[in-house]
C-alpha cells in the first residue's frame, strides 16, 4: 500500500523536457556510434554493387541496361523495406527491427557471393535490401529521440555519416579486393560484418526511451536511460514517465496527412524523391562512366568514391546550420548541387578535376540527403516518427530505383557524358525548389516550438529555443 501512495504522489517526469535540458553526454555518443555502425554497414552494403558493376559486367558479359535492374532490385527492396519496418516500429519498438535489419541485410550480402546467375542476383538483392530499408529510419528515429532538441540535426546528420563513410569505404575496399580476390570477396565482407554486429546490438542498444515513455512501458527501465543521461538525476521511487505527445491510433501512415502536416509531408516526399533519384545516378553509374572514359576499373572505384568522402565532409559542416536554419540552408545546399552535378560531366577530361567535383557534389546531393533526414526526424511526433521517416525514404527510394534505371537508358541512348550529368543536375533543381517552398512555408507561419509535439507545419519546423544545459 505503501508503494502504491508513494506512485501517487511521484511527480510525473516528461522525458522530452528532461532530454532538452541535458548536455549531450557520453551515453547519447555511445548511443550515436552504436547506431552510426549499422549505417556504415548499411552504407557498404547498398553500395557494393556499384563499385563491382564492372567486374560484374565483364565475368557476365553483361550490357549497361542490363546492369540497371540489378542496381534497382536492391533499391527496390530498400523501399518496401522503410515502407513497412517504418511503421512497424511505431508500434513495436525500434531495436528489435533494426536487429532484424541487420541480420537480414548480413545474409543476405553474404550469400550474393555465391550467385552465378542474373536472376537469382536480382532476388537476392531485393532480399538484402529490405534489411537495408528497414535499419535506416529506425537508425534516425532513435538517434532523433535520445537527443536534444537543439543538437537534434546534428546528432542525426553525425550519426549517419557512417552510411557515407561506409559507402565511401565500400569504393576504396573494393578498388585493393577486386584486383586481388575477384568482385565476391566485396559481398563476403559486407555480409559477415553485419552478423557479427547483431550479438553487440542485441546486448547494448537500448529500445528508444521516448517510444518507451509513450506507451507507458517499463518505468523503471526509462528511470535507467535517463539516469545514464545525466547520473546525478535519480527520480523518487515510484515516478511515472511520460511525453506530452498524444498516442495516435489506427493506421500511422494516416497521421502523416493530419494535424497540418499534408503539405509540408508531400514536399519532404518531393526533396526525398529528387535527392536519392540524384545520388543514385551518380552513385551506381560513376564508377561504370568512368571506367568508359579510360580510367581503370580500380582507379575508378576510387575516384567514385569521392561522392561519398565529400558527404562525409558535407555533414560535418552542415550540421550546426541545419540545426540552425532548417529548410532555408538545405534549399541553397542543394542550389550548389545543381552545378556540382552538372559540371562533373563538364570536367571528366581531367582527372584532377572530375575529383573534385565529385566531391563537391557528395558534399551538396550526400549531405543535403543527410540533413533532410535529420529534419524529417525533427518534424515528426514520437508515435508516428519512425513511420515518417521510413516513409520519406520510401517514396526517396523510388526515386533511387528510377535513378539507375535513366542513367542506363542515357548511356545506352549514347547521351553525351556532359548532357547526362546536366540530366542529373535537373534532379537537384527540383529538391532545391521543394527545400525553397518548404522554407517559405515556414517563414510565412511565423511559428515557433519543440518538433516533439507538432500540432502544425509551423511548430515543426522552425528551430526551438535552445534549452539551457
Amino acid at each position: 500500500m505503501a508503494v502504491s501512495q508513494a506512485q501517487e504522489e511521484a511527480s510525473p517526469v516528461d522525458v522530452a523536457g528532461f532530454i532538452d535540458q541535458q548536455p549531450v553526454g557520453g551515453f547519447q555518443i555511445k548511443l550515436l556510434l552504436i547506431c552510426a555502425a549499422v549505417l556504415f554497414l548499411d552504407g557498404f552494403d547498398t553500395q557494393a554493387i556499384g563499385y563491382v558493376a564492372p567486374a560484374l559486367a565483364r565475368e557476365w558479359n553483361l550490357t549497361r541496361a542490363a546492369l540497371g535492374p540489378v542496381f534497382s532490385a536492391g533499391l527496390f527492396g530498400l523501399m518496401i523495406g522503410a515502407l513497412i519496418f517504418g511503421p512497424l516500429a511505431d508500434r513495436v519498438g525500434r531495436k528489435n527491427i533494426i536487429i532484424l535489419s541487420t541480420l537480414a541485410f548480413g545474409l543476405g550480402t553474404l550469400a550474393t557471393a555465391f550467385i552465378d546467375d542474373v536472376n537469382t542476383l536480382l532476388a537476392v538483392r531485393f532480399l538484402t535490401g529490405l534489411g537495408l530499408g528497414g535499419a535506416m529510419p529506425n537508425a534516425v528515429a532513435m538517434t532523433s529521440e535520445f537527443s536534444p532538441h537543439r543538437r537534434r540535426a546534428t546528432m542525426v546528420m553525425i550519426m549517419f555519416c557512417g552510411f557515407s563513410v561506409g559507402a565511401a569505404l565500400g569504393g576504396l575496399l573494393a578498388a585493393a579486393l577486386i584486383p586481388q580476390f575477384g568482385w565476391r570477396s566485396v559481398f563476403v565482407v559486407g555480409g559477415v560484418a553485419p552478423l557479427l554486429l547483431a550479438p553487440i546490438l542485441v546486448w547494448r542498444l537500448p529500445e528508444s526511451v521516448r517510444f518507451l515513455a509513450l506507451n507507458r512501458r517499463a518505468h523503471a527501465r526509462v528511470a535507467e536511460l535517463l539516469g545514464y543521461i545525466n547520473p546525478k538525476a535519480v527520480p523518487a521511487a515510484g515516478t511515472q514517465f511520460v511525453v506530452h505527445e498524444p498516442v495516435l491510433a489506427g493506421i500511422p501512415v494516416r497521421h502523416l496527412f493530419r494535424e497540418g502536416r499534408t503539405l509540408p509531408t508531400l514536399l519532404l516526399w518531393i526533396v526525398f524523391f529528387m535527392s536519392l533519384l540524384d545520388l543514385y545516378f551518380l552513385s551506381n553509374w560513376l564508377p561504370t562512366v568512368l571506367n568508359d572514359l579510360g580510367a581503370s576499373v580500380s582507379a575508378a572505384a576510387a575516384i567514385g568514391s569521392m561522392l561519398q568522402v565529400g558527404g562525409v565532409v558535407g555533414t560535418f559542416a552542415l550540421g550546426s546550420i541545419i540545426d540552425r536554419f532548417s529548410f532555408r540552408a538545405l534549399a541553397l545546399v542543394y542550389f550548389a548541387a545543381v552545378f556540382a552535378v552538372g559540371a562533373i560531366g563538364q570536367l571528366s577530361h581531367s582527372v584532377a578535376f572530375v575529383t573534385m567535383a565529385i566531391f563537391a557534389a557528395g558534399f551538396c546531393i550526400v549531405g543535403g540527403q543527410i540533413a533532410a533526414n535529420a529534419l524529417a526526424a525533427t518534424f515528426y511526433p514520437t508515435a508516428v516518427r519512425a513511420t515518417g521517416v521510413g516513409w520519406a525514404l520510401g517514396i526517396g527510394r523510388v526515386g533511387s530505383i528510377i535513378g539507375p534505371l535513366v542513367g542506363g537508358a542515357l548511356l545506352t541512348a549514347k547521351w553525351s557524358t556532359g548532357s547526362v550529368f546536366l540530366a542529373a543536375a535537373t534532379a537537384a533543381l527540383c529538391a532545391a525548389l521543394a527545400a525553397f517552398s518548404l522554407s517559405r512555408l515556414a517563414g510565412m507561419s511565423g511559428g515557433k516550438g519543440a518538433a516533439d509535439q507538432p500540432s502544425s507545419f509551423e511548430t515543426a519546423l522552425e528551430p526551438a529555443t535552445p534549452a539551457t544545459p
